[in-house]
C-alpha cells in the first residue's frame, strides 16, 4: 500500500522533497563553537535538480544528513513524495541513491566486490545496469579502489547509487576536486537522469559554475541560515550588479541598495529590478549577476562587501 501511495503522489505532482522550518542545534564542543541550522524551508519538484550552495561549514552536509535521518532533527518536517520521512523511512530510502563526499567503500575492495555486496542490500539492484555504468565510466571491475583517482571514486559511487533504480539522488559535493572533463561527464549524467519526469536530484557544491549549468532551483545557506531559495533563472534575473563612482553611490536611493562593496575603481552595488536601475542611474554600468557574486553580496545586505 505504501509503495502505491508513493507512486501516486509522484504522478499527482507531489514534490520529491518538501522541507518546512527544519532546525538542528549543535551545542558548543571542545573548540567552544556551536552550530545551528535554522528554519530551512524548500521544495524539490519532481523532474528537477536543486543545487545546494554555501561556503564550507555553512550547513550543507548537515542538511543532507538530516534528509537521510542520519542525524535527528530538533524541529520541522521532512517529507518525500508527500510522506513523512520518519513514518515511511524504509520505503523512502529504497527510492534514494546517495553519494557522500567522503565516500563509503573499503578501499581494498574492487568494483566487482562492491556490486556483489550492494546486490544483497538493495532489492531492486540491477547488476547489468551497474556493469554498464562501470563500462561507461571506464572503471575496471577488478582494480582496487585505493588505486582510483578521486574522479574514478566518484564515478564508482554514482554507478552504485544509480544501479538500484532510484527516483531521487542526494549528492554531497559530487564534483568537488575533480578535473573539468570528469565534472562535465558527471553533470551530463545528472541531466540524463532527470529526463524522466519522476526523477530528481539534490546536490551540494561550492562550484557555482556547475549550478549555473544544470540546477533548476537553488538553495543558498550561509552559517546555518537560509539566504536564498527559488528557481535559478528567477534568481539570476532578479538581481544585477551596478558599477558606479563613489560620488554616484553617495547619491543613490538607499532603498535600491541590497549590498555593496568598494574597490579601487569605485563601488559595486547589488540591486534588483535591473531595467529600472539602468534608467534611474544612467551614469552607472548595470551588469548581469552570477552565483558567485550573490554568495559574496547577499550575506552582507546593506553592508559593505
Amino acid at each position: 500500500m505504501l509503495a502505491m501511495e508513493l507512486m501516486t503522489a509522484s504522478l499527482m505532482g507531489e514534490p520529491a522533497i518538501s522541507v518546512q522550518n527544519l532546525c538542528k542545534q549543535y551545542e558548543e564542543g571542545k573548540n567552544g563553537k556551536g552550530f545551528a541550522l535554522e528554519h530551512i524551508s524548500f521544495q524539490l519538484p519532481a523532474g528537477t535538480i536543486l543545487g545546494l550552495i554555501g561556503e564550507n561549514g555553512a550547513g550543507k552536509t548537515t542538511l543532507i544528513k538530516l534528509l537521510l535521518n542520519a542525524i535527528a532533527k530538533d524541529s520541522g518536517s521532512i517529507r518525500f513524495w508527500g510522506k513523512d520521512l520518519l513514518a515511511a523511512e524504509k520505503k523512502i530510502k529504497s527510492e534514494i541513491g546517495v553519494v557522500l563526499d567522503e565516500g563509503f567503500f573499503y578501499e581494498g575492495m574492487t568494483p566487482r566486490q562492491v556490486g556483489k555486496v550492494l546486490g544483497k542490500v538493495f532489492e531492486n539492484w540491477d547488476g547489468p545496469l551497474y556493469d554498464s555504468y562501470l563500462q561507461q565510466f571506464s572503471l575496471s571491475q577488478d582494480q582496487q579502489i585505493k588505486e582510483f583517482s578521486k574522479g574514478m571514486k566518484m564515478k564508482l559511487s554514482l554507478a552504485s547509487a544509480l544501479a538500484h533504480h532510484p527516483k531521487l539522488l542526494l549528492l554531497d559535493e559530487p564534483t568537488g576536486g575533480i578535473d573539468p572533463v570528469c565534472r562535465n561527464e558527471i553533470l551530463d549524467l545528472f541531466l540524463d537522469f532527470v529526463q524522466s519526469a519522476e526523477n530528481s536530484i539534490l546536490f551540494s557544491s561550492h562550484i557555482t559554475s556547475d549550478m549555473e549549468k544544470v540546477a533548476d532551483y537553488l538553495l543558498y545557506i550561509h552559517e546555518g541560515r537560509q539566504i536564498l531559495y527559488g528557481e535559478r533563472e528567477d534568481i539570476l534575473f532578479g538581481y544585477a550588479i551596478l558599477k558606479c563612482t563613489r560620488e554616484d553611490f553617495a547619491a543613490m536611493d538607499g532603498n535600491d541598495i541590497v549590498a555593496y562593496r568598494e574597490n579601487q575603481f569605485g563601488v559595486e552595488v547589488l540591486v534588483q529590478e535591473r531595467k529600472t536601475m539602468a534608467t534611474k542611474y544612467p551614469n552607472a554600468v548595470v551588469e548581469n549577476v552570477n552565483l558567485e557574486q550573490l554568495m559574496v553580496f547577499l550575506p552582507k545586505e546593506k553592508k559593505e562587501g
